[in-house]
């Protein structure tokens, strides 16, 4: 018989897995420091390590950590640390996200995650070690929270005030809190959802791009085959050396990329990117791309994201006066 399992997650007080074989047991996931507004809306602070988003929670009795991940399909839960004789099987596809190509990655299928009296069914989660993640980032890395947990919800994720604000959105995109922000909305523009991943269409020394917007990414990429004139806009510093999802070390050139802009009136820039083959990208974020924008773009923009409208709003950081 099929192991079936039931996620509870509460905001503020704790999230219950039910595990169901021969017996029940009750596994609790706690987060300590999110604040609870109202039945549809919660914020939860966040640090930031070497460039990712990474919430605080307790698992099994044992603090660690969530790294928040659009780039992410599902949820990943670290295989270290995931309960010992529960039934995975091998994943036939690869997984995609902070973690990028797994080489062994492992599924469970969830029956049912709920957010606060949210029910979400059928969601999936990834079960893959991400020991060389806790090691490189020294930290305990208990999971990572991806698109198929997120997409319910209008994400703020706001690196001047270092917290995350989730609030539930109909199908239709529209929030059951009107009243979530006490930000001023500055500008939005339009996405293409493409499968699981947030592509925004801009320009490069006014050659057409294509980048995916992904919390999960450290640095900014590039694409080392890019057209001629958007490699003019980028101004080479250093090689480093990068260890990645299969631990296995690339060399990158680390530099500054100029001139990108979303429309006529959004513009960011210089960002800190690296030139890399983004070749196999493709399988996981499902489209094909010319970069990607991570944390040096969220450090500029306060973003929003609504999947359901595939729209992303902006919110100004205050500008203080001396």
């Amino acid at each position: 018989m099929r192991k079936l399992i039931t996620i509870l997650l509460v905001f503020f007080f704790s999230i219950h897995s039910l595990f169901s074989n021969e017996e029940e047991n009750t596994i609790e996931i706690l987060f300590p420091k999110a604040e609870f507004l109202n039945d549809y809306t919660a914020r939860i602070p966040f640090k930031v390590i070497d460039q990712l988003i990474v919430v605080e929670a307790e698992f099994l009795s044992k603090k660690g950590n969530f790294i928040i991940d659009t780039g992410a399909e599902r949820l990943v839960l670290n295989k270290n640390h995931f309960p010992k004789g529960q039934r995975i099987t091998k994943k036939k596809t690869q997984t995609s996200g902070v973690t990028r190509i797994i080489d062994q990655p492992y599924e469970r299928k969830l029956s049912e995650f709920i957010l606060h009296n949210f029910n979400l069914k059928n969601k999936k989660s990834d079960i893959i070690d991400l020991s060389h993640i806790e090691k490189s980032k020294k930290m305990h890395l208990l999971g990572i929270i991806g698109y198929n947990i997120l997409k319910d919800y209008e994400v703020f994720i706001d690196l001047y005030l270092n917290q995350i604000t989730l609030s539930r959105v109909d199908k239709y995109g529209v929030k059951f809190d009107k009243k979530v922000y006490a930000e001023t909305i500055a500008d939005s523009l339009d996405f293409k959802l493409k499968k699981h991943t947030i592509v925004i269409s801009g320009t490069v020394n006014n050659q057409k791009v294509r980048f995916a917007l992904d919390t999960g990414a450290e640095f900014n990429q590039l694409n080392k085959d890019s057209h001629k004139k958007i490699l003019e806009k980028f101004r080479p510093i250093r090689r480093l050396s990068l260890v990645g999802a299969g631990k296995k070390k690339i060399r990158v050139l680390a530099g500054k990329l100029y001139d990108f802009r979303m429309n006529e009136r959004l513009g960011v820039g210089p960002m800190y990117t690296i030139v890399t083959n983004l070749r196999k990208m493709r399988e996981a974020y499902g489209t094909s791309i010319d970069g990607v924008l991570g944390y040096e773009f969220l450090k500029y923009k306060r973003t929003i994201i609504n999947y359901k409208k595939e729209k992303l709003y902006f919110i100004n950081s205050p500008i203080f006066k001396p």
